[in-house]
């Protein structure tokens, strides 16, 4: 079934229910459908033919939901932008697609309309929360625009994080992303009408994952501009939501909250967080909080998702460390340099195939095949191992590797083992310059508030813990740490400053 048969089907059968909630207002499955029918005429009444790109940017809100829908219903390809990037690069990926029209939220607008001539094949902006998206959509039938599109026919454009460079423009055809979707909906609990996704991450990133399951069922998307974790606790309490999808340090903020025990937190079944490794300690405290069976971990990419799931029951033990074992499609090898499967145990990069897989980078066939083995597979560029039993363990990003005096160190070990310390709220671990060593590892630290610690306090703590090869040798507290717009730290950009003069270690961030 085609993404524009979702959202007919649902409004056919679903039409009284409520198909979308934003600070308490109620959309029905009816009202989306005609809203979502008005975006897609609107487009088209542009001169946009199916397939043509319309880029997307703006804060979750209602609107984000109909937009998604509209583009859809009307066979066009959805470019996501991202609010947290800076207007350039919004420009930069725009561009890269050849979008034809912007829809943009108003506070953003500026930035994007200053940049006009930086997408000349952009033709079109409607900017929301404005009088021009609604005037567009009143002008626009409300009528089923009739397009059908095929499996191979494009879906979405996603873009990388841009970790190693510019952003990539990743590709996924219609089938793809729903091969993607039913993967995921193998490892994480049935879901019907009753349920409700509560959306506080971007809708633009990650938590898009999940929209169009919940659409397909006639359950409710509960959508919260933004993640705060005071207002997240209540709205939980008060729309009941099942499902949500977080990254860790949302759940460090959430479990930190003085209010978070007062909550009835009760009505989620499932807590999906990616994105990045959870310190034990915040999974600890998140399991008292949430339950014992709500936790699940997914390991994935803009490339191929998932990738491996952890479940609640193995939130325990060493296997507790690791992002879960493959989901049950997916097939992980860990390669070497060469392409070839190491040992279990060893560590090598991670490579992973299902039938979800991008269908390539956009104009770029030579990154398309740096990233695909001659079976298929992802290479994904992060570093790990596989146990005996299949349990994937991350250890780096390739690039963030710190080779200090001829060992390998992996930052992600070092973490963990500075964010054990009492004192340590957050803590981001990277390789800088050394005379003797080549690199060497310095933690930049967090303190919890009213904590106090000192460098030699933590440089200790991690040599307990890991001995003298693979402990800390510099630590400097920062009052906050660099984060991209979906909350994950942002260790190229912590590390960058650094290696102004060396150029290679800089490119290769």
């Amino acid at each position: 079934m085609g993404f524009e048969a979702v959202i007919r089907r649902s409004a056919a059968y679903y039409g009284s229910k409520t198909a979308v909630t934003y600070q308490g207002r109620h959309w029905t499955y009816a009202e989306l459908f005609e809203r979502s029918c008005r975006v897609a005429n609107a487009i088209a009444d542009r001169g946009l033919q199916p397939g043509d790109r319309v880029a997307l940017l703006g804060a979750n809100a209602a609107e984000t939901v109909e937009q998604i829908a509209g583009i859809a219903l009307g066979g066009f390809t959805r470019a996501a932008l991202y609010a947290h990037n800076a207007a350039e690069t919004n420009a930069y990926l725009a561009d890269l697609v050849d979008a034809r029209l912007l829809i943009v939220e108003e506070s953003l607008a500026e930035g994007m309309l200053a940049l006009r001539d930086d997408m000349p094949q952009l033709e079109h902006v409607i900017v929301y929360r404005a009088g021009d998206y609604e005037d567009a959509l009143a002008a626009a039938s409300p009528e089923d625009p009739g397009v059908t599109r095929g499996p191979d026919d494009l879906h979405v454009i996603r873009f990388s994080a841009g970790t190693t460079g510019k952003p990539k423009g990743i590709v996924h055809t219609n089938e793809r992303w729903s091969r993607a979707m039913d993967e995921y909906r193998w490892c994480t609990p049935q879901i019907d009408e009753r349920d409700a996704y509560l959306a506080a991450a971007p809708l633009t990133h990650a938590a898009v994952l999940f929209l169009w399951q919940f659409l397909k069922v006639g359950a409710r998307i509960v959508v919260e501009p933004a993640f705060e974790p005071g207002r997240f606790l209540e709205v939980i309490e008060t729309e009941r939501p099942t499902y949500t999808l977080m990254v860790p340090t949302m759940i460090q903020a959430l479990v930190n909250h003085p209010d978070a025990a007062r909550r009835d937190l009760s009505s989620l079944r499932c807590v999906n967080y990616a994105a990045s490794p959870i310190t034990e300690a915040t999974m600890v405290k998140a399991k008292q909080l949430l339950g014992e069976d709500v936790l699940f971990q997914m390991y994935g990419q803009s490339e191929l998702w998932p990738v491996t799931m952890l479940f609640p029951h193995e939130h325990e033990g060493p296997r507790a460390r690791s992002v879960g074992r493959p989901t049950p499609s997916t097939v992980v090898t860990i390669v070497d340099e060469e392409g070839r499967p190491v040992p279990p145990g060893e560590v090598g990069e991670i490579a992973a195939r299902h039938d979800g897989l991008m269908s390539g980078q956009w104009k770029d066939e030579h990154g398309t095949a740096e990233r695909t083995l001659p079976d298929g597979s992802l290479l994904t560029r992060d570093m790990g191992f596989m146990d005996s039993d299949g349990y994937v363990f991350l250890t780096d990003r390739k690039e963030d590797l710190i080779i200090s005096g001829g060992y390998n160190i992996w930052p992600a070990e070092l973490e963990n083992a500075v964010a054990s310390h009492p004192a340590v709220a957050e803590v981001c671990v990277f390789g800088v310059p050394d005379e003797r060593w080549g690199e060497t590892p310095l933690a930049q630290v967090v303190l919890r508030a009213g904590a106090t610690a000192d460098e030699r306090e933590i440089v200790a703590h991690t040599r307990g813990l890991l001995g003298s090869v693979k402990k800390v040798t510099r630590v400097e507290f920062v009052d906050e740490l660099p984060k991209s717009g979906v909350g994950k730290v942002l260790r190229r950009v912590a590390r960058e400053p650094y290696w102004r003069g060396h150029a290679a270690k800089v490119s290769g961030a």
